[in-house]
């Protein structure tokens, strides 16, 4: 049952809605979301893809810069990078999929890299530190798309405040959610400055550039949205604990079955459950989980067509040849996504599914 006490904070913000230079509840997320997630400064935006687009404006990327990009994404993150008028150049994976091959990055890393982008997919941060290591040597801004991480943490940092900017969105089905929107965190002032500054024209003063003096873009959070995320981010304890007990008990009724292997967090991760994943070892990997789709198990690649990002259509003006690791890593991904509407009879029905569907498969 939706939450009636959202739609009073909706209520109360659209009768504030006749000064419509105060922002009063975007600006009260903005504090509220920097002290929940340990940030210096928080942004609000429209979505996560403007999160992207916005953390990319503020470090200066744009015409003629590359951007460092796992080929282990969704396409949103490619999206971004394009529409910042930078182009994307795809880096495999690491071993065991765990996030991306530094050796790799290191060898695409050009005069013309700014950037290089962490996706946190399914809430896992894998080696975020030793890629924020890697930017610092290397002289790179470190951007993270944390849009799937949300209270996701990694040796006591939140995710999303590892490199110098994080992306978040507040898109219907994350753990904090307004219907649509997003967020950035940075401690850093002055990228803080200029993120505010494009997503409304420009109409702000940043550091060396007054407002007015640059275009921007209007990737504003309207104050209604806004209401009912700080409504959303109140309960986010609960919400992030009840993902996590989703994951885990999806995790305990499947995780002994042959084919599937549990993907364990990486060394000094706290996941947020935005997802139970395995490694699928059956035989036609993407064929099961699409046949798991079928019978009403949604998961990353059979429900929502999930495809190593150099492989996808829309990509291949930016694909340089094939990335092997990060193709295996998405094709043999078994990632269940949870909302706070799954019951536990829904989630021990996917399990029985998943246990039936392996043994089937497997013989």
């Amino acid at each position: 049952m939706p939450d009636p006490t959202a739609y009073e904070a909706m209520a109360a913000a659209l009768a504030r809605m006749p000064d419509p230079d105060s922002y009063q509840e975007v600006r009260a997320l903005e504090g509220e979301l920097a002290a929940a997630f340990g940030a210096r400064r928080a942004v609000a935006v429209s979505s996560g893809t403007a999160a992207i687009t916005t953390a990319l404006a503020a470090c200066g990327i744009g015409a003629d810069d590359e951007v460092l990009v796992p080929a282990v994404t969704v396409v949103m993150t490619v999206a971004a990078v394009a529409a910042a008028g930078a182009r994307p150049v795809f880096v495999d994976a690491a071993a065991e999929g765990r996030g991306m091959d530094l050796a790799d990055l290191t060898s695409k890393t050009g005069p013309a890299t700014k950037a290089v982008i962490a996706v946190h997919l399914a809430g896992r941060t894998d080696n975020i530190h030793d890629l924020a290591a890697c930017a610092r040597t290397t002289g790179l801004r470190l951007i993270e798309d944390a849009c799937q991480a949300q209270g996701t943490t990694s040796r006591g940092r939140a995710a999303g405040t590892v490199g110098d900017i994080g992306c978040f969105s507040l898109k219907d089905g994350k753990i904090i959610s307004c219907g649509e929107g997003g967020y950035l965190l940075t401690d850093d002032d002055a990228l803080a400055d200029r993120a505010a500054a494009y997503r409304t024209h420009w109409q702000s003063p940043a550091p060396g550039a007054p407002a007015g003096s640059r275009l921007g873009a209007n990737h504003r959070l309207a104050e209604p949205l806004a209401a009912l995320a700080r409504h959303n981010l109140q309960r986010f304890p609960d919400a992030l604990a009840q993902r996590r007990q989703q994951a885990a008990r999806l995790h305990r009724a499947v995780d002994a079955t042959a084919g599937l292997e549990p993907i364990a967090p990486a060394d000094g991760e706290v996941p947020n459950g935005y997802s139970a994943l395995w490694r699928v070892t059956l035989p036609e990997p993407r064929a099961f989980a699409t046949r798991l789709a079928g019978l009403g198990v949604p998961n990353s690649v059979g429900t929502h067509r999930l495809t190593a990002a150099h492989l996808h259509p829309a990509c291949s003006g930016y694909a340089t040849g094939d990335l092997p690791r990060a193709r295996a890593t998405v094709d043999t991904l078994l990632a269940v996504p949870f909302t706070e509407h799954d019951t536990e009879q829904a989630i021990e029905q996917w399990a029985l599914t998943i246990r039936q569907e392996a043994a089937a498969w497997k013989s």
